[in-house]
């Protein structure tokens, strides 16, 4: 009956978890050749609404699960504990017993009690700077999702738990989203796009679009992949423990007989579950998965030193060797706080061991911890909210989330005193950097994965505009002539170091005025867009004109919502915050 009851677990994850597919209702639209002479469809206000609410529909529910008859909702304590009571009895064969704790399992209205205890940190937002006094702009790669999906589920869940206003990650949000930059030239680690256009919430600034696009390949030498799965008491709930067990299954349907996968579980103490075992022994690794159960304390320390040891004596060299923990950051037992864990993590990855991490569930979510591991440990951080999610990020995107091309790549923009009076960078602000820092490879900046993108906006104040920029005065004097030769607004300047190297490469890639674009692309007006949401959510004193309907209105008319799931979604999701009609 144990092993029912799971299975039960499981499907409801799997169905209320439904992986978002293509939208069937395409048979409208009207044919009309666009600039390229191609034919495209135009849809009526009427088609767009209904894709994006069946799209939308698709999280209702996600978060409410209901079996036998009983609530089990995930985040009630009471409901867990009657869950494992019931499964104990179950497992001892006293079917008898097992039915009435399912009886006495509800325990009927109780007082609205907030369980929330997430940890999240505040986020300074950035605001506009002079060019006379700070002409870089310095900060490392972020290609981090996690924002989104966790603000996402925020939205869907009944019971409100979510990521505050303040913790929004704009840069996050954007990132989530892929844009149409085109691959980099053989032999060349990257292509970057540049477009200059007006800010559509700011009538006196600009905005540039920095678009970055990673080469793409595959590890030649095969993955050395730990699973590092959090197995504690505070796993159990269904988006929690059961999604990560259908995450990783959905991640090692991709992996082969070159690659090697070894569980490390972890709660009051660490055990290896599995090791060195072959990527093609998909059986064996899902049996491994399958056998997981939450209980106990949580020793995130001795998992993460465990699972390195194991990683270190499968390394291959000139592999993909990666350390993934999934867990909710609820560390209680040995090294817990983010300062130590960053220290951890950071002596580990002299290694050339990378570490991801995927967050999972609500309530005791520890965003702050998540985001530390992942930056300190080479790696990157999504959080997984459903199977959907799960699908993007492991299997859509796997070499993009699990195959580093580019390590410690920071970027620095170079503003023209000449030409741009100030600037305000639009996201990034835990990942600023000194400006000594962009060329000093001690320092360390972000990964970016096989094929991934990097997305960058600013608000541009050029030296013709009538929009203020607080400046200081100098006894000596700021040197405004300098660059008054050149046409150049700005450089965009990108160092990085190959995955095993420690010597970085220096790219630069200048923007002229005559690059303005008379109307905004699809892609700048949708990170525009995304962009313009994020500083609502956080009730940015710098959103402008940005509101909710105009953001939808806008985005809306964009061809991809008709092909593109997610942001079909992002507009309905757009809808419900907004409160529109």
């Amino acid at each position: 009956m144990k092993k029912n009851l799971k299975r039960r677990s499981i499907a409801m994850i799997l169905l209320a978890g439904l992986t978002l597919s293509a939208c069937a209702g395409k048979d409208g639209g009207i044919d009309d050749p666009g600039t390229d002479g191609k034919q495209t469809k135009t849809y009526s206000d009427e088609e767009i609404e209904k894709r994006i609410r069946k799209v939308g529909k698709k999280y209702d529910g996600l978060y409410s699960y209901e079996e036998e008859g009983w609530g089990f909702r995930g985040k009630s304590a009471m409901n867990s504990g009657a869950v494992m009571m019931t499964e104990a009895v179950a497992e001892a064969g006293d079917y008898e017993a097992a039915d009435y704790s399912l009886s006495i399992a509800d325990p009927g209205p109780v007082e609205d009690v907030d369980w929330s205890r997430e940890g999240f940190n505040a986020v300074k937002e950035n605001g506009f700077v002079s060019v006379a006094t700070q002409p870089f702009s310095t900060f490392g790669a972020d290609v981090d999702t996690a924002t989104y999906s966790n603000f996402r589920r925020s939205v869907y869940e009944q019971d409100g738990y979510g990521i505050s206003g303040e913790a929004i990650r704009v840069e996050e949000m954007i990132n989530y989203f892929s844009y149409d930059y085109g691959k980099p030239e053989d032999g060349e680690k990257f292509a970057v796009t540049t477009v200059l256009t007006d800010c559509p919430w700011n009538e006196d600034t600009m905005l540039l679009r920095v678009g970055v696009r990673a080469e793409e390949i595959e590890p030649q030498g095969g993955s050395n992949i730990v699973f590092l799965i959090d197995t504690s008491g505070s796993m159990f709930d269904n988006n929690k423990l059961p999604l990560a067990q259908e995450s990783f299954k959905t991640l090692q349907k991709s992996l082969t007989k070159n690659d090697t996968v070894s569980i490390v579980t972890y709660a009051g103490s660490s055990e290896v579950l599995l090791e060195g075992a072959k990527g093609s022994d998909h059986d064996e690794i899902e049996e491994a998965i399958d056998s997981l159960e939450a209980w106990g304390s949580t020793n995130g320390e001795g998992g993460i030193i465990k699972a390195y040891e194991v990683a270190e004596k499968y390394f291959i060299e000139g592999g993909n060797n990666r350390v993934i923990l999934a867990t909710d950051g609820d560390l209680n037992v040995g090294v817990s706080s983010e300062a130590g864990l960053i220290e951890l993590v950071e002596e580990k990855k002299k290694s050339g061991v990378f570490l991801s991490c995927l967050g999972f569930g609500e309530g005791n979510y520890q965003d702050d911890k998540m985001e530390a591991l992942a930056d300190h440990g080479n790696g990157n951080y999504s959080f997984i909210d459903c199977s959907a999610e799960a699908k993007r990020v492991l299997q859509d995107e796997i070499w993009s989330t699990l195959f580093t091309v580019a390590k410690d790549v920071k970027f620095q923009v170079e503003f023209n005193p000449a030409a741009v009076k100030g600037y305000r960078q639009i996201g990034y602000e835990n990942r600023a950097m000194a400006a000594e820092d962009f060329a000093d490879d001690s320092k360390d900046g972000g990964e970016v994965g096989s094929g991934q993108c990097v997305t960058v906006l600013y608000e541009i104040v050029t030296v013709d505009s009538d929009y203020e920029i607080p400046g200081v005065e100098s006894r000596y004097g700021n040197d405004e002539k300098q660059g008054g030769d050149s046409d150049e607004l700005l450089v965009v300047n990108i160092r990085y170091k190959e995955p095993d190297g420690d010597r970085s490469k220096l790219l630069n890639y200048p923007v002229t005025a005559d690059m303005k674009l008379d109307e905004m692309d699809e892609d700048t007006s949708w990170a525009a867009g995304v962009a313009q949401f994020g500083m609502l959510l956080r009730c940015s004193e710098y959103a402008g004109t940005s509101d909710y309907q105009g953001i939808y209105d806008r985005l809306k008319k964009t061809p991809k919502v008709m092909d593109d799931d997610f942001r079909a979604e992002f507009l309905y999701i757009v809808k419900q915050v907004g409160d529109l009609q």
